[in-house]
């Protein structure tokens, strides 16, 4: 999942980076608000990372921009432990959640697969589609309770169809869904990961909808 990440704190910023990016989440970071505020408005993102006090434009006023133009990226707000109104007025201004500092990165990754399941409609933290399980958190998959052995791309792959389950991904949406900036792209990369997972879980998981892209269908 791909997730925005603005924080000014180089040193926090490359500590969330770094356990995000562990934790599976492909995470592009930007340091002030203007920045933030661009990306969400031009780039899908599964969810964001928003420190309130951000250089350029605040946090606060980033959340209310994006909002007010329709834009519904879940954001988990970041806060000082002892600033309640920052996290009241946070949500008010359309937060989803929020974490406080100094930061657990277990929790900040829990919370935010959670809001990225709520925003899927999932209420379940694992995920199934036929005889396929899929845990997030353990990075884990089974097919009839046997674990199935997949690629971190493969596994990132089978988690965003999953999550819409019965909507087709596009090319584009899976590629948006699997890599953060810089990072290279072949040409028939998607193809080959779609033909390893049917191989790996049966050729009725993933259908191929011609012309448009994947899908797993609804139950």
């Amino acid at each position: 999942m791909r997730i925005l990440l603005a924080e000014d704190d180089p040193v926090l910023g490359d500590g969330i980076q770094a356990g995000l990016r562990q934790a599976g989440f492909q995470v592009d970071w930007v340091r002030d608000g203007a920045a933030a505020a661009l990306e969400l408005r031009s780039a899908a993102y599964d969810a964001a990372v928003l420190d309130l006090g951000l250089p350029r434009l605040d946090g606060l006023d980033v959340l209310s921009a994006v909002r007010r133009d329709g834009i519904a990226t879940p954001v988990l707000v970041l806060t000082a432990r002892d600033a309640i109104p920052d996290r009241i007025r946070g949500l008010d201004a359309g937060a989803d959640d929020y974490v406080v500092k100094p930061i657990d990165l277990h929790e900040l990754a829990a919370r935010l697969r959670a809001l990225i399941r709520r925003a899927h409609g999932q209420p379940r933290e694992r995920l199934a589609a036929q005889d396929v399980e899929l845990d997030p958190a353990a990075r884990t998959v089974r097919k009839a309770g046997e674990p199935v052995s997949l690629s971190g791309r493969e596994f990132d792959l089978l988690h965003a169809l999953m999550l819409n389950t019965g909507r087709v991904l596009t090319r584009e949406q899976i590629e948006t869904h699997l890599y953060s900036w810089g990072r290279e792209i072949e040409s028939n990369a998607i193809e080959v990961h779609i033909s390893n997972l049917r191989r790996k879980l049966g050729n009725g998981l993933i259908q191929t909808v011609r012309g448009v892209g994947y899908l797993i269908p609804a139950p």
